[in-house]
């Protein structure tokens, strides 16, 4: 047996090898060309040769319904459990509900945003509004007509008068001690200096009525009435002093007492709604703690000089 000059190897292992080694080199090239030839794109069915592409959906003739839905399963999933989810309030129309809400404040359905004298609006279609106030305790029914009687105190008369453009109507603008402050969220706002152990400031100010509309002036101003007492101290309840009809609207005066550290306080208040031809009624509202009731009078002053401008 002849042996090779590399090693002690026959010469019949080393052609095997040499073989096996060929045999590998070709198996690379054929896969190195059969990549080549399939194309080099990363999108199935962008290379001019190789695998074809899914072929895409024909356009559906006129009047054809697709059969592909416009959500994924998974979206319409989503959209299932959000609606099974939802409250009533949140599967209701936007027509507002005439419920009290159950923390005795005004609900929703009383309470609307602030206009201007453009916008237009539509009166409640029913009472239900105030129905619905009429169950809160801190409101009692309304008396019969009661005039406005004059309140203590010094008058407080100013000879400028404060414009209401918002509200389409304007009021006197009260001498010293008052003076014009930041109006935000009203119109116009007129406040008296902080009072020491008083439960909020003493202000006079104008706005388009807060409140949904009612068909009556009257009702529109108990709406009104029962809205203002976000604006005194928590645990208020209204005395009704007044309600009587005034120039194209209503007039109600009323004390609002309440609690101020375990002592029995109250406010003198009032709300004058007027209506306004094509906008919502402009609403002046005033309100003086106990603490200051020498001040009183300029309710009087302020309801008498509204005037629709």
């Amino acid at each position: 047996m002849k042996r090779s000059r590399i090693g002690d190897l026959p010469m019949r292992v080393i052609y095997r090898i040499l073989a096996v080694g060929v045999a590998v080199i070709v198996a690379a090239v054929a896969t190195v060309v059969g990549f080549v030839s399939s194309g080099s794109s990363d999108q199935p069915g962008e290379g001019k040769t190789g695998q074809i592409a899914a072929p895409s959906a024909a356009p559906p003739s006129p009047g054809s319904v697709s059969a592909e839905p416009s959500t994924s399963v998974s979206e319409q999933a989503s959209t299932q459990a959000s609606a099974a989810s939802a409250s009533p309030s949140d599967t209701t129309s936007a027509t507002p509900s005439a419920s009290a809400s159950p923390s005795g404040g005004p609900s929703p359905s009383e309470t609307a945003a602030p206009a201007s004298v453009s916008d237009g609006f539509e009166p409640a279609p029913d009472r239900s509004a105030v129905i619905a106030a009429l169950t809160d305790p801190r409101v009692p029914d309304l008396p019969r007509d009661k005039r406005l009687a004059r309140l203590s105190g010094k008058a407080a008369k100013g000879k400028r008068r404060v414009q209401d453009e918002r509200s389409g109507v304007s009021l006197v603008r009260l001498g010293k001690p008052w003076k014009v402050f930041g109006a935000s969220p009203f119109a116009t706002k007129q406040v008296l200096p902080k009072a020491k152990g008083a439960g909020h400031r003493a202000m006079v100010v104008s706005c388009p009525v807060p409140i949904l509309v009612q068909r009556e002036s009257k009702d529109t101003a108990l709406l009104a009435a029962r809205w203002t007492l976000n604006h005194h101290p928590k645990g208020g309840k209204i005395t009704w002093t007044a309600s009587q009809p005034i120039k194209n609207g209503w007039l109600l005066a009323y004390r609002v007492k309440y609690k101020l550290k375990g002592k029995a306080r109250f406010s003198m208040a009032a709300v004058a709604v007027t209506e306004i031809s094509g906008a919502k009624p402009a609403m002046l509202f005033a309100t003086i703690p106990d603490t200051q009731r020498k001040y009183w009078r300029a309710i009087n002053t302020a309801v008498s000089s509204l005037r629709v401008k």
